[in-house]
């Protein structure tokens, strides 16, 4: 019998991508995801399950559909996207709530891959030039997302000690920039200006959007345990990445920068949360070689995460919008599924 994967946050960029990537894999048998949204990219084997915040229908999903294998995409890594409360409902009960189906007595669960953030290492002026896997915070957590994500990753290491039968991997990713991933960061650097925190100019750390996906889908495939960096050699000045982009920066006050860049989030002229104003100041560098030697090569560097991007950037704004999003029909999946009419192989 071939693998069985559960993927939660089945409508987020990562969580339909990597259900689409297994979809290409003949030894995955059984694909299921789970998300509080329908998912927003085509599949054609991939089940969905419309779920609740805290995945509060996983255990009986993993028991019913036999799942051996569980991606954890829906970790919330933007504080902008919802409210405190919402967000530790999603991102520590949620996890909460994945590991206790997977340590239910007779659970089948063997592997357990989880996508977390660099934002676990805070950014200050005290931290060291390159974060490893074990490398300490300099300091306690500064926001709510920092908070919940350290958080789930004690509940995640707890599991792991508790549960040596199961391959636990935990992915800490840095900024992800790509042609199609909207992050915070992306939506700084497609306006005309985006900010910096008046004399700062930290070096800061890419990670391309394919890259992430044949990470996890690398970790999951091999069975890769322990904890990762995942990042694109190098770091670039803020300066350099906005030159690159073609954008102009806009200074904020390095005193009071949240309150001075309260109006322009009003205004809609600013998308950075809280603690991406913070990596402004001070950057952050994360040690990617632990991944590389377990066998991953990635395909671009952090500068060429952000040239990707630009080139991407330029071609938006010269061709024009991107067609029309793909929207999930329950009705018009199980047509291309199950239907007699379909033909299933063509060449036959």
């Amino acid at each position: 019998m071939g693998r069985r994967v559960l993927i939660t946050g089945l409508g987020t960029f990562w969580g339909g991508r990597m259900a689409q990537a297994l979809e290409q894999d003949p030894d995955v048998e059984m694909i299921v995801g789970l998300d509080t949204v329908t998912p927003s990219v085509e599949l054609e084997r991939t089940e969905y399950v419309r779920a609740d915040q805290s995945y509060s229908i996983l255990s009986r999903i993993v028991r019913a559909a036999q799942v051996d294998t569980i991606v954890h995409t829906f970790l919330v890594v933007d504080s902008t996207r919802m409210s405190g409360r919402a967000l530790h409902e999603t991102n520590v009960i949620g996890t909460m709530n994945l590991l206790a189906a997977a340590s239910t007595a007779g659970a089948p669960v063997r592997q357990i891959v989880v996508k977390s953030s660099s934002l676990v290492y805070g950014s200050s002026f005290q931290d060291p030039v390159w974060f490893r896997e074990e490398t300490p915070r300099t300091g306690p957590p500064r926001t709510r997302i920092e908070s919940s994500l350290l958080e789930a990753e004690g509940y995640l290491r707890d599991f792991a000690e508790d549960n040596p039968h199961v391959v636990v991997t935990l992915l800490r990713f840095a900024n992800v920039l790509g042609t199609e991933i909207v992050t915070a960061t992306s939506q700084a650097l497609e306006r005309q200006t985006a900010p910096y925190v008046f004399g700062f100019d930290p070096l800061i750390q890419f990670v391309e959007e394919g890259d992430v996906v044949r990470c996890l889908e690398f970790v999951t495939r091999h069975g890769v345990a322990g904890i990762f960096n995942v990042a694109g050699d190098g770091r670039l000045p803020w300066s350099e990445v906005a030159s690159i982009c073609g954008v102009r920066l806009l200074p904020l006050p390095f005193v009071l920068t949240n309150v001075a860049a309260a109006p322009l989030r009003q205004l809609g002229l600013l998308d950075l949360p809280s603690e991406l104003l913070t990596l402004l100041r001070f950057g952050r560098g994360i040690d990617n070689r632990r991944l590389k030697d377990a066998g991953f090569t990635y395909r671009y560097t952090s500068a060429g995460a952000v040239e990707n991007f630009a080139r991407a950037r330029r071609l938006r704004r010269t061709v024009g919008a991107t067609p029309p999003e793909y929207t999930y029909e329950r009705d018009v999946e199980a047509f291309f599924r199950h239907s007699p009419a379909v033909v299933r192989n063509p060449e036959a």
